[in-house]
């Protein structure tokens, strides 16, 4: 019987790789990809970049105008991930098996995060930018929704999670729905909630960087500028400052989260 199951399981995961070699294969001849020109221009590149894309003393004179960029691009990350969190809560809590108010509210709020979550935040961007033109806004607003469908989720889990033993007990006591969740539903599942929303905003400020390239803001915008006019150090320089600054917020939210979880 187990060495049936045993050569069942091997012959599904045979049959998995066989698919996806031909898959890639297919895929191949269709976009006319040379995989032999792929590997061998990986040295190139990497050649290439070890002599131009590098920052040098030159570079350094960009820096009073890169650093107010790169901060208002953390600033609207945060922001855009806050307010996010705060309607993520609503429709989590309305959406949620133990705090819904009834199955329509908890079937929209499941469609909405679904719908959110599963457009690209490059589509929203460039939704957005039909309507707001390329401004601060336009990305603040595509941070938002995309931030909006995966907190949703993520806090809709997170409060499915929680113990039912304590909401059954305020309920015997006659607390009303609000008792409820600020006295059950949120001390429970606050922790884990807090750590989602410090994954969101490092998520964010990686992704601040593209969308400031498509909407012309921030610090997006500023490596963008510098690699269009061919200033490869400056453009790597804004690179090293991107990267500093997403290792110092995720130190600073490994912190945080050691204290609250």
């Amino acid at each position: 019987m187990r060495a049936d199951i045993f050569t069942k399981r091997r012959n599904n995961h045979l049959l998995f790789f066989f698919s996806l070699a031909i898959l890639t294969v297919v895929s191949a001849l269709i976009t006319q990809y040379d995989v032999l020109k792929g590997f061998s221009s990986i040295a190139k590149a990497l050649i290439w970049g070890a002599g131009n894309f590098y920052p040098d003393l030159k570079s350094l004179r960009i820096v009073p105008d890169v650093l107010p960029k790169l901060w208002e691009t953390v600033l609207m990350s945060i922001a855009a991930t806050m307010v996010a969190s705060v309607l993520a809560l609503a429709l989590a809590l309305a959406g949620s098996r133990r705090t819904r108010i009834s199955s329509f509210c908890s079937f929209l709020s499941r469609g909405l995060a679904s719908l959110f979550r599963n457009i690209p935040l490059v589509a929203w961007a460039m939704v957005l930018m039909i309507a707001f033109s390329q401004s601060s806004l336009t990305g603040y607003l595509a941070l938002l929704f995309g931030s909006l469908g995966f907190l949703t989720r993520a806090f809709m889990e997170t409060i499915d999670e929680v113990s039912n033993n304590s909401i059954e007990a305020l309920q015997a006591t006659g607390a009303g729905y609000c008792h409820i969740i600020f006295q059950a539903v949120l001390p429970a599942s606050l922790p884990q909630m807090v750590s989602w929303l410090l994954f969101m905003i490092e998520t964010n400020i990686r992704d601040a960087t593209l969308v400031g390239v498509l909407t012309g803001t921030g610090i997006g915008f500023s490596f963008d500028l510098y690699y269009k006019r061919f200033d490869y150090h400056a453009a790597s320089l804004v690179v090293v400052f991107i990267v500093i600054t997403v290792i110092l917020i995720e130190v600073i939210s490994n912190k945080i989260r050691r204290v609250i979880l």
